[in-house]
């Protein structure tokens, strides 16, 4: 049974995740990427990238400043309703997002239905609740020279936001594209960015954080099509998730979020549920947000979001189907899915298996003895040419051969390459598989 303390201590022990700030005792829901994380990470969003952006003709990217005009958040809805059921302790003034410390109850919970499930407080063991508060999860920041002294107004005049989500940075350069590209229908944009949300009990390692990467699509279709259009994308989603990265179909659940439940903007919600060691979690949503964000710009800003037909010249505004998907999230379900405990000659073995397309390195490469001056020179020609032609390939020569196969198994590396005295008079290799541990021998050429 795998189990998310041993998934942690992992990603820091072979540096893929740290704590953010850790050295002055950490901040809550931050996480820093180490030297195979941010290749693993990478790997993941190249590979999203290559699918829904790169082998399509109908979908094109787009890169969003961070920071956007206010007016952005009002239009979306999220200046009103982008919060959250934050509910606190009398006793202890602890605070938590109520419908994740009780069960039964989901995000639009009453007052009255949350002190009806007798929870206690999971710091202080006390049930002594008050009222649900809606908290809005924007990090409000000011833009110019704002001195603290500053009156209200002018501070007020000088209010931003950090972005809750990438969704809004495409919508609002949709007529942008429209007017330079002019596409056909249906057609989408693709972004990868930053987006922070203040969560008011950040957990559960990179799955709930305060600062993630998202990957998202807006595909602007005809009302009439949505349907049709919803369900190719979902269809989409789960050969992307299953083989591009690796994850196990029987883990991927669906479940269609009531309307009660469903953001403000959608109609219909998908969302894939993901088996973690610490439990069943949305790993992607897919929405259809019909034309909510569109018309609420060109009501905000009073610009046309109008879509003209090329060939029989109607006008509308397109409707939106949104699969999107949280870096992070992704990340966890590769790690947790990769990571497997099982025994090699009577020996407790930790190996990743990752997919060979996200795996932070391709090949090792060692020479059999480092104090062989013959074998480290050859060793050196082969990490070369691997080197040049894969990018992502390591090089050890630390401890004896079968601790750097446990440190290669850990990390995911797929194959050892061991250079020994035989290379030298017949230029095979010895190439050790990560998964089954068998070893086989091979010219370099070959590699």
């Amino acid at each position: 049974m795998k189990k998310i303390e041993d998934i942690v201590s992992l990603c820091k022990r072979r540096g893929f995740v740290f704590p953010g700030s850790d050295i002055f005792g950490g901040m809550a829901g931050t996480w820093d990427f180490g030297p195979l994380g941010v290749i693993l990470k990478r790997n993941i969003m190249n590979e999203w990238w290559k699918y829904f952006v790169e082998e399509r003709d109908d979908i094109y990217g787009v890169d969003a400043a961070i920071l956007m005009n206010p007016r952005t958040w009002v239009a979306s809805g999220h200046t009103e309703t982008f919060a959250d059921p934050l509910v606190e302790c009398k006793e202890c003034k602890s605070r938590f997002r109520a419908d994740k410390i009780a069960e039964g109850i989901t995000e639009s919970v009453t007052s009255e239905e949350f002190l009806a499930t007798h929870t206690k407080c999971p710091v202080c063991g006390k049930e002594n609740w008050g009222p649900i508060r809606k908290f809005n999860m924007m990090f409000l920041t000011h833009v110019g020279a704002v001195l603290p002294d500053d009156d209200s107004k002018l501070a007020e005049s000088h209010v931003a936001y950090l972005r809750p989500e990438t969704a809004q940075g495409i919508f609002t350069n949709y007529k942008n594209v429209l007017d330079t590209f002019y596409p056909d229908l249906p057609f989408g944009l693709a972004q990868q960015g930053k987006a922070f949300r203040n969560e008011i009990s950040p957990r559960d390692f990179i799955l709930r954080d305060r600062e993630c990467s998202q990957m998202e699509v807006e595909y602007f279709v005809r009302p009439s099509e949505w349907e049709k259009q919803f369900e190719t994308i979902r269809l989409l989603q789960h050969d992307f998730l299953e083989n591009r990265m690796g994850l196990n179909p029987n883990e991927i659940h669906e479940y269609e979020v009531p309307e009660e439940d469903r953001a403000h903007y959608s109609k219909c919600t998908v969302d894939f549920m993901f088996d973690y060691p610490n439990g069943e979690e949305e790993l992607m949503g897919l929405a259809y947000r019909t034309d909510f964000d569109l018309m609420n710009i060109q009501r905000e800003s009073g610009k046309s979001m109008e879509y003209r037909d090329k060939v029989t010249g109607e006008c509308f505004v397109p409707h939106i189907i949104e699969p999107s998907i949280g870096v992070e999230r992704l990340f966890l379900a590769v790690f947790s899915t990769a990571y497997t405990e099982d025994e090699l000659n009577g020996e407790k073995r930790v190996v990743l298996k990752l997919p060979e397309n996200l795996a932070p390195y391709k090949y090792c490469v060692s020479p059999l003895l480092k104090n062989k001056p013959e074998l480290m020179s050859k060793a050196k020609e082969v990490y070369a040419l691997l080197r040049k032609k894969y990018k992502n390939v390591t090089w050890d020569d630390s401890g004896n051969i079968g601790k750097r196969y446990r440190k290669q198994d850990e990390i995911g590396t797929p194959r050892c390459v061991v250079i020994d005295f035989d290379t030298l008079e017949d230029n095979t290799v010895t190439i050790r598989d990560r998964d089954t541990a068998e070893q086989i021998r091979k010219p370099i050429e070959e590699l």
